[in-house]
């Protein structure tokens, strides 16, 4: 059986491994993923209903960067607010080409892209209000990553974060956590050979964030006690 190991392979970058994996024609097929069914296209709408009352709560910034922002799923959303200033960025060049080739003209003429890794991210301190990381983080099962990552966003947000990650209290993360403890086992084996989703409990994530220098407004779910999504607004201190 293949050993299971965490998601990155670019040590001394500390970038996740299959960040620069996504060839366009890859990149595509993500960007018609959330619609390809009725359950996707479900969840795609619960999720932006998450998505936008975190952003509410974050007191609505009037600058958002969209990272990792992949083909643009979230652009419609941010640009609800027609005067939010909103950057893109997502470290693979496949997803960008898409989203330039795939979203309508008249939002790309209002978004800012940038190729540029969450580790290091290619803008000055305090650039924005706030940052949405939306299906970032449950691909991070190192601590140290984390943490890289919540302190790179203090770096650059004046503001908040808003945050999406897989969360162990509920029934989908309770699920999820089982399953996790029995590949450690040897019980069953990794689809991928590897594994590249986690799920944390939150007392573990809330430690990390306050341990980067945020303070937690609110968590957003995205199905109260079912759903292993959440949404976190973190505040700077």
């Amino acid at each position: 059986m293949n050993e299971p190991r965490d998601s990155r392979n670019k040590e001394e970058e500390g970038e996740l491994f299959f960040s620069s994996l996504y060839t366009p024609e890859q990149a595509r097929r993500y960007f018609y993923k959330h619609q390809e069914s009725f359950g996707r296209r479900l969840s795609d709408r619960v999720e932006k209903r998450m998505v936008r009352k975190a952003l509410r709560l974050a007191g609505k910034p009037a600058s958002v960067l969209d990272l990792p922002c992949g083909t643009g799923r979230f652009w419609p959303l941010l640009l609800e607010r027609g005067e939010r200033r909103v950057l893109a960025g997502d470290y693979s060049g496949g997803m960008l080409e898409i989203a330039r080739r795939f979203q309508p003209p008249e939002l790309q003429q209002k978004v800012q892209l940038l190729q540029t890794s969450a580790f290091r991210i290619a803008l000055a301190p305090d650039a924005v209000d706030s940052i949405l990381c939306i299906r970032l983080f449950h691909h991070i099962g190192e601590r140290k990553d984390r943490l890289r990552i919540l302190r790179e966003f203090h770096r650059v947000t004046r503001d908040t974060v808003c945050l999406s990650l897989w969360l162990d209290d509920s029934r989908q993360g309770r699920r999820r956590r089982r399953l996790e403890q029995e590949r450690a086992q040897g019980v069953r084996a990794y689809r991928r050979g590897y594994q590249d989703r986690f799920v944390q409990s939150p007392e573990v994530v809330e430690a990390e964030f306050e341990e980067a220098g945020f303070e937690i407004l609110a968590r957003v779910r995205m199905l109260p006690g079912w759903s292993i999504w959440s949404t976190y607004v973190l505040k700077k201190r």
